[in-house]
């Protein structure tokens, strides 16, 4: 019987790239939601590693299964390193993603091409019940667009250009995406560690 892994989201979109990024793993990979499980776990951590470890262990220890988390966040240098964190929140308590993007365009109207330096950062969290946890991370770095472009994946994808590629994140298939992105490097490490003792089923 193959082992199951809690991804701690039910994020359509989270969970379509964990699929794809962790196909290669031997575990069945599986929502709170098909699960059972409506915990929400409160973001109160000071910092993403702290909030990705709280959702595994928490939804680890609650589901006894191993558990995944992440927190992610969109770090602008122009801004300070804003929204990070409240990336999720940034414009508000039920914002939609086409809201956040419009409020972060709206913070950077007066910053010149020149400034609009960004990087994506993403921790994962693993978690075993009453057990180990492993952190990992990952980051991709670009620039604020000065309007949204493209139509594919979410968040705040639409805006952030790949200098190297000349385009969004929102531009590029799922398989382009995962290859640079901050989730999918922090996901390629994870996925190592799923491999070894005392994390695999094997």
């Amino acid at each position: 019987m193959i082992q199951k892994l809690l991804l701690a989201t039910n994020n359509k979109g989270k969970v379509r790239e964990y699929r794809s990024l962790l196909k290669d793993i031997p575990f069945e990979l599986v929502t709170p939601a098909d699960e059972g499980i409506t915990t929400e776990v409160e973001e109160v951590g000071e910092s993403l590693e702290e909030n990705a470890r709280l959702k595994a262990t928490i939804l680890a220890s609650e589901s006894r299964l191993l558990a995944l988390a992440d927190d992610s966040g969109l770090e602008v240098d122009a801004l300070g390193g804003e929204p990070g964190m409240l990336s999720h929140r940034y414009a508000g308590e039920g914002a939609s993603d086409s809201d956040r993007v419009e409020y972060l365009l709206s913070r950077l109207k007066n910053v010149p091409e020149g400034q609009r330096t960004a990087r994506f950062r993403c921790v994962i969290a693993i978690a075993i019940p009453d057990g180990d946890t492993e952190l990992c991370s990952g980051e991709c770095r670009g620039t604020i667009a000065f309007a949204p472009k493209g139509e594919l994946n979410f968040g705040y994808d639409p805006v952030f250009l790949v200098p190297e590629l000349g385009k969004t994140m929102a531009e590029l298939s799922l398989e382009e995406k995962n290859s640079i992105s901050h989730r999918g490097q922090a996901a390629r490490r994870a996925a190592e560690i799923l491999k070894r003792p005392p994390f695999s089923p094997l």
